[in-house]
């Protein structure tokens, strides 16, 4: 039983394994391993303050996410997958910005391990999208994704699940439309919608019923607002969209949105 408590205690003890991550590109493909990405050329010690998954300021040696993605054009598209099914959609033009917000890619350095995001919790390594400045360019919680594991170039949200996409005869610039615009930067990372999407974490917000059908009044909004207000369970992981991140009126409009493609269900 000693012996067994002892290599429990230095297992414990060990630093975090290295890591890879995969980079999808149209043109290209590389594998980077952690060691690689510590010593790039271009990695800098950066301090995140109020980071959105420790919520407090954190440093980390980080690399210009940029740096990582040559030949990329902003009108691309890319999705950064996390180990836990989390599938962050993402413009490419934010990412390729060197001023106001700019986006990093932390690494975790096995030998200085992050600290867990909580109790029985694992670190937002091995891979983390952190943001300088994010408040320069309205950055979302939902485009700081953590554990990633690959990012992909892909197909826009657009042209790849036609089955989220409001009626063709809005016009464009209509307040359904602007619903799926804030849809897809805020809801789309956990969620699918008439099935169509990659995420696989939290459910489908059309099928069989929409939350529109089902939560009464102002209550969609206030869960929303304050998930745990309304539901309260220990391995809850919608995080809450203050009013800093999703204000009011793109809040009536993602409502909006979710209310009209309650009449447009498709079987997935």
């Amino acid at each position: 039983m000693k012996s067994i408590l002892a290599l429990l205690a230095l297992l414990l003890t060990l630093p975090a394994s290295a890591a890879q991550l995969t980079i999808e590109l149209d043109h290209a493909s590389k594998t980077w391993q952690t060691a690689e990405l510590l010593k790039h050329p271009d990695a800098r010690t950066v301090q995140i303050v109020d980071d959105v998954s420790y919520k407090r300021t954190m440093t980390y040696r980080a690399v210009p996410l940029a740096s990582l993605l040559p030949g990329l054009k902003p009108a691309s598209h890319v999705q950064a997958v996390a180990l836990d099914g989390f599938a962050a959609e993402l413009a490419v033009a934010p990412l390729l910005e060197n001023t106001g917000a700019r986006a990093w890619l932390a690494v975790e350095d096995p030998a200085h391990p992050w600290p867990a995001l909580g109790d029985g919790k694992p670190s937002a390594g091995p891979f983390y999208l952190v943001w300088t400045d994010p408040q320069a360019g309205h950055i979302s919680p939902e485009q700081w994704p953590f554990q990633i594991s690959s990012i992909k170039q892909l197909q826009t949200v657009v042209e790849r699940f036609p089955a989220l996409l409001p009626d063709p005869k809005l016009a464009a610039n209509s307040p359904i439309n602007q619903g799926f615009a804030v849809f897809q930067k805020n809801c789309l990372a956990c969620h699918r919608l008439n099935g169509a999407g990659d995420a696989q974490m939290g459910p489908d917000l059309n099928i069989p019923y929409s939350p529109t059908e089902y939560f009464g009044g102002d209550f969609l909004k206030r869960y929303i607002r304050d998930p745990q207000s309304l539901r309260r369970w220990p391995q809850a992981k919608m995080p809450a969209f203050s009013a800093s991140v999703l204000p009011d009126h793109e809040l009536d409009l993602l409502v909006g949105y979710l209310q009209h493609m309650a009449g447009r269900k498709q079987q997935p």
